[in-house]
């Protein structure tokens, strides 16, 4: 994980976005570099009783609460057991802080615009819209995701119980 840049600017000037790849089975995902603020080693997960069933829990980050969620379960995937390069993307999401959990956190790479396409619904196990599109980076795919739409707005006030709506 160290020497991930995560404060670069994401426009290049070759017309490219910049992307912060993870792993999460054999699937490499990846979300713009601009809206992940953290990436941590796993770390104790404070349960959090009745919440929904992908949230892990929540962590003390500099004195303010994340909710954690493991994006595995999510997606729908089968649950794996943490190791050494399970990884926690801190993101803000509709105005809230929010880790995922992921297996491997791989790179922070480039992707010109015409090698990303736009994508029919070609899933079920994640919220259709979250997938902002497919990039091809040398021989490899990597599916884009729209953070603010991997839950919806219901689903984080699942994630943050307890806060009420102003």
């Amino acid at each position: 994980m160290s020497g991930i840049d995560l404060n670069n600017e994401n426009e290049s000037s070759q017309g490219g976005r910049q992307y912060l790849s993870f792993l999460l089975g054999n699937e490499l995902y990846g979300v713009d570099v601009m809206r992940a603020q953290e990436v941590l080693g796993i770390t104790a997960i404070d349960h959090v009783p009745e919440t929904l069933p992908y949230m892990k829990g929540v962590i003390d980050l500099r004195g303010k609460i994340a909710p954690i969620v493991d994006l595995r379960i999510k997606f729908g995937m089968e649950w794996k057991e943490y190791d050494d390069d399970t990884t926690i993307i801190i993101t803000e999401m509709h105005g809230e802080m929010v880790g995922f959990i992921v297996d491997s956190v791989m790179d922070v790479i480039q992707i010109a615009k015409e090698d990303i396409q736009n994508t029919p619904h070609f899933t079920a196990k994640m919220e259709k819209d979250a997938v902002n599109g497919i990039g091809k980076v040398n021989d490899k795919i990597i599916i884009l995701l729209d953070i603010d739409k991997v839950f919806t707005k219901d689903e984080m006030k699942g994630l943050t119980p307890g806060k009420e709506e102003v």
